[in-house]
């Protein structure tokens, strides 16, 4: 896409691992700042035979990188 520039982070099936989607970090235009913080799920990237009577654990904190684990 080109909408802009950003910086983006994956986000990720905790199941998985496989990449679903992406989230905007920040945007380095100001017409664009409206997207910060917002997120972005490819449906063809998600499994829809799911058993939802199963239990699910949806982690939303902000993941540290390797170099932040102090």
């Amino acid at each position: 896409m080109l909408s802009g520039i950003h910086t983006v982070a994956d986000i990720f099936c905790c199941c998985c691992g496989q990449i679903i989607g992406w989230k905007y970090e920040s945007a380095h235009e100001k017409s664009q700042k409206y997207k910060e913080g917002k997120f972005v799920l490819e449906r063809g990237r998600i499994v829809d035979d799911v058993d939802f009577s199963a239990e699910f654990y949806i982690d939303s904190r902000a993941s540290m990188s390797d170099g932040e684990d102090s």
